[in-house]
């Protein structure tokens, strides 16, 4: 309960610091802030919240400089910690919105919501990532389409391939997952029904969270998106297993004893 109010304190004071941040950012520009400048700054702003909040986070593989990168989805922590890690935009469902803290360093960051309600919502989307994907900022697509628990990857949803696909950009496969001190991986997954303020206050009690980004060296041109989101979602697959080995041996490591 110490830990969590103590970072609780310490998330309110560095969300306000990184809007005032993006203020100044935006005075300077007389609102014309573009891509490039808000992904940057989501960059810096993710990377000072996870200091601040103890949080580590480690990558493997070359870090995409454009293209679409497609991840299996976790947490709303995972905008954090790619965020942290790269410059790069997202996209997410319009709930998202509505997420205290994480919904407003989406919207100031360039994110781009998907409305499942609008049967239109895809061609905008598709409109605003083929513009995000020709100037050469990368993107971070869950094509899952929802958080899960970390028990398995979800077939992926095709539609938002097509933007990549038209474009011949490389689209890149990542993973990501968790580890703590005390507790599972899935203690931090935020999946089905549950509420966000007390798993957020549960995430922030937790001890020792360490996040791990896999991501499989060079990016694809598809020319088809339905074999786009097959191959990618079994390369997904194949890094959260690579994740998880790479786990267990440093487990193993760290707990062995001398003969």
């Amino acid at each position: 309960m110490a830990r969590s109010a103590f970072r609780s304190v310490a998330l309110g004071f560095s969300l306000t610091e990184v809007l005032l941040r993006f203020c100044v950012l935006r005075w300077k520009h007389r609102d014309s802030l573009t891509l490039q400048q808000r992904a940057q700054w989501l960059h810096e702003a993710c990377a000072l919240i996870l200091r601040r909040l103890a949080m580590l986070v480690s990558s493997s593989g070359s870090l995409p400089e454009s293209g679409l990168i497609v991840s299996n989805h976790l947490s709303y922590l995972d905008i954090l910690f790619y965020a942290a890690v790269m410059p790069c935009i997202f996209v997410s469902k319009s709930e998202v919105l509505s997420w205290p803290v994480f919904g407003l360093l989406a919207r100031c960051g360039g994110t781009i919501f998907v409305r499942r309600d609008r049967a239109a919502s895809v061609d905008e989307v598709s409109s605003r990532m083929h513009e995000a994907l020709a100037a050469g900022i990368p993107i971070v697509l869950f094509p899952e389409g929802t958080s899960t628990d970390g028990s398995k990857v979800l077939p992926f949803y095709t539609a938002l391939f097509e933007p990549a696909v038209q474009l011949g950009a490389p689209i890149s496969s990542a993973a990501i997952a968790y580890t703590l001190d005390d507790a599972i991986e899935a203690d931090l997954c935020y999946y089905g029904h549950i509420t966000f303020f007390p798993h957020l206050l549960n995430t922030l009690g937790q001890k020792g969270i360490n996040g791990r980004i896999q991501i499989e060296p060079g990016g694809t041109a598809f020319e088809n998106r339905k074999i786009a989101a097959r191959q990618t979602w079994e390369r997904v697959v194949s890094a959260r297993r690579t994740i998880a080995q790479t786990q267990t041996d440093t487990h193993s490591q760290t707990h062995a004893q001398p003969q």
